[in-house]
């Protein structure tokens, strides 16, 4: 390939990247700028800047969409999902990368399974066992079935991390006496720390998005996630478009923040473990 063709392809995939990122950048700008104007403002014309900043559609949406425990609340179900995940899911990666059981081809295959299967079909009986152990309305609880949903997926990642470690590094470490917490945890953990943040961010905005589990299992107002506390303005704010659209900024800010601070580490980690396995 000549020098021409390498800029023209490059020029292209540039191209190419620039309008994705528009298609992804122009709804979440819109969004912004109506969060700021009043309601008519936004019915007149969507597209239009802001003529002043309209602080009050972001007090409003706060106080009736109880954003404040429905901070606290998605933040506790959110790190109870990634807690769980992270653990289970780096200690079975690590098992079935080093193929430390004989059946791993069937484990493998149970997983795969596992991620093909809707959640909707389990809604009704992990409804009844909910309701017959006291559950409903119990976010950790529900933190636990929102880390089973996201097992498979955070085990085949992991795999494919545990896999680029040389298996000589293994072998080295028991030479030297450590046991086997002692390697997960001082030498193998920092050498796919980029998987764990990748999993973690992954995992995180799963369950911080989440709409159907928490919508069935927390109904109280006091269990309340953000989500279900912006869904819950539907009804009181349905024609007052920016005091929505500024219930909406709510809700992405923090997901902006996380995946910002921690983009560099999730687009390494997605590089580094793409291997086959």
């Amino acid at each position: 390939m000549n020098i021409g063709s390498r800029t023209f392809s490059a020029i292209a995939g540039h191209i190419v990247l620039a309008i994705f990122a528009l298609i992804a950048l122009v709804p979440l700008v819109l969004v912004g700028i109506n969060s700021i104007k009043d309601s008519a403002d936004v019915t007149k014309d969507p597209l239009s800047l802001p003529t002043g900043f309209n602080v009050q559609n972001f007090i409003d949406a706060w106080s009736y969409g109880n954003f404040g425990l429905g901070f606290f609340n998605s933040l506790v179900l959110t790190a109870t999902t990634v807690a769980i995940v992270l653990v289970l899911s780096s200690l079975a990666g690590y098992v079935l990368a080093g193929k430390k059981v004989r059946t791993w081809p069937l484990i493998m295959v149970y997983f795969t399974m596992a991620m093909t299967v809707p959640i909707q079909l389990f809604l009704f009986p992990l409804y009844s066992g909910f309701a017959q152990l006291g559950l409903l309305d119990n976010v950790p609880a529900v933190g636990v079935v929102l880390a089973a949903i996201n097992m498979p997926f955070g085990v085949f990642m992991m795999r494919t991390f545990f896999l680029n470690v040389p298996a000589e590094l293994e072998e080295a470490a028991f030479v030297d006496g450590v046991n086997t917490f002692q390697l997960i945890r001082h030498i193998l953990f920092p050498v796919v720390r980029p998987g764990l943040i990748t999993v973690g961010v992954i995992v995180g905005l799963n369950a911080w998005n989440e709409f159907l589990i928490t919508s069935t299992f927390l109904q109280n107002s006091d269990t309340k996630t953000l989500t279900l506390g912006f869904l819950s303005m539907n009804g009181t704010f349905s024609t007052d478009l920016g005091v929505m659209m500024a219930g909406a900024m709510i809700l992405i800010i923090p997901v902006l923040i996380v995946f910002i601070a921690l983009q560099r580490y999730v687009v390494d980690g997605l590089a580094s473990g793409s291997v086959k396995g």
